[in-house]
Formats: C-alpha cells, structure tokens, sequence
C-alpha cells in the first residue's frame, strides 16, 4: 500500500487522524495535565482529570507507540491521578522528573536544590500575602494568585528578586510564577528527545510553556520531511490567544480534548 503523503499546514483535522492512523506504530501523542486533562482550579491539589480522560488515554495508548503526560505538577501528583494506567510516561516538573516503566529518574543537577526550595517556599508563606497560594514540589515552588489578581505584581516582584538572591529560574504562567533550578530543562527539550525516533507526535497544551513543545514539533518537521506534528492549544482567557496561535488547532476545554481524541480512536480500527 501506497505511503500516505506528509500533510502540509494548515490542514484539516481530517487529514491530521488519516496521517496519524497510518504511521500508528510510530506516533506519540504528548499532554499537558491542567488546563487540557484537568480544569485549572484556584487550589491546584483539587484538580482531577475529567471523567473521560482515563479510558480514552487507556484506549489511545493501546493503538500508538506511546502516550506521555507533560507537566509541571510533580509526578507523585501525576502518579495519583493516573494510577490506573497502565503503558503512560510522566514527566514532572518540565522534565526534571520521569516515570517510565514503574520508575521515577530524577534530574540529579537538580536535585541539590531541594533544601534551597524548601527554605524559599517558607520564605513565601512569611513574606508573601495571605492571598497567595505557595505551592512546593520538592524540586520548584509556585506562587498563585488565582484567586486574588490584583497581587500579581507583587508576586512576579518577589519572585524575580528571589531567583537573582537564590540563582534560579523563573516560569511564568497562568496566574502563576514559578521558581526553578537553573537546570536546562523544559517541555521543548523533552518533545525534541521524545520525537527523535518517533514518525508522527501530538502535543496538547494550553500555557506558555507548551509553545516550546510547539516549536520542538516544528523544529523536527524542519529536519525530517517525513515526520509530521500536530500542535493543539486548549482555549483558556489568560493565555489562550497567544498559544492558540502558535497551533494547528484549538479546542474549547478539557472535556472537549477528551471528546476530540474519543472522536479520533474511530480512525484506529
């Protein structure tokens, strides 16, 4: 049978399933967990994945190469809502965490780290309004202002100063600053290795830091004319419009991704 020809941007969603069903055996389909799996919550600990993610997550990683979960939440997190998974990578903390095969690998640059963000986040919970939300993941803190916005200057103030005192790196996002190990280390890199051998891979995301993931894509459709990638924003009012233009495609929510790829599996069988 004829090899189905590489789809050119932009195209239909149509063709994106054809191209994806036919190089099955080789396709990784790649997501961010809130705001594209789960709805963005103002406590991050209350966000779950929505009801019919697990079995089509289930489904789809039973028909491709592989299905792999991209976050900054850390993977004892990802771990206790994907439990019952079975055959889906997570990366934690943009990569500087892996589960894969029944075990977590640790970046161990930055694992030196770890009392510095102990230590940064009870600075925040002492210096910080009350309003703000501190966040510690062992490995990064993040200071939400959810569910006070008018605190967002004050936040990326002491953030930005904090990162200079302490040498570390910031990630902006969704009501949200994040500080992080000066380790080289984001979700681009981990697209860029993840489709070195891969013929076809999807990313869904819906913050800042998925558009590296969408450049990682391009960059490998630049270099490799028979790969194919496919970049899916999640519409959201803070930062929807600037990922939303970065991508081939953009759906309307969480449970819309979940319909969107229950929609796809058809094309597998």
């Amino acid at each position: 049978m004829a090899e189905i020809a590489r789809p050119t941007h932009p195209l239909t969603t149509d063709e994106a399933w054809a191209f994806t069903a036919a190089r099955a055996s080789s396709t990784t389909f790649f997501f961010d967990f809130d705001g594209v799996l789960s709805p963005v919550t103002d406590d991050p600990d209350d966000s779950q994945p929505v009801p019919a993610v697990l079995g089509v997550l289930e489904q789809l990683a039973s028909v491709v190469a592989r299905v792999a979960i991209v976050s900054a939440r850390p993977v004892s997190f990802l771990r206790s809502r994907f439990e019952t998974l079975e055959g889906v990578d997570l990366y934690g903390l943009y990569g500087l965490e892996v589960w894969h095969d029944g075990q977590v690998v640790t970046e161990p640059a930055a694992l030196e780290f770890v009392p510095t963000m102990s230590e940064l986040a009870e600075r925040a919970r002492t210096e910080l309004p009350a309003e703000t939300l501190v966040e510690y993941k062992r490995l990064s803190v993040a200071l939400h202002y959810r569910t006070a916005p008018d605190l967002a200057k004050t936040v990326e103030r002491w953030g930005h100063e904090q990162a200079e005192r302490l040498g570390l790196r910031i990630q902006n996002g969704r009501m949200v600053v994040e500080l992080k190990p000066p380790v080289d280390q984001d979700k681009g890199m981990v697209i860029t290795e993840g489709v070195r051998n891969a013929g076809c891979a999807w990313y869904f995301g819906d913050d800042m830091s998925d558009i590296k993931a969408f450049d990682a894509l391009r960059a490998r459709e630049a270099v490799d004319p028979r790969f194919f990638g496919m970049a899916v924003a999640v519409a959201n009012p803070e930062t929807g419009a600037e990922v939303s233009s970065a991508a081939d495609l953009t759906l309307d929510s969480p449970e819309a991704v979940a319909a969107f790829l229950a929609e796809g599996l058809h094309r597998f069988k």
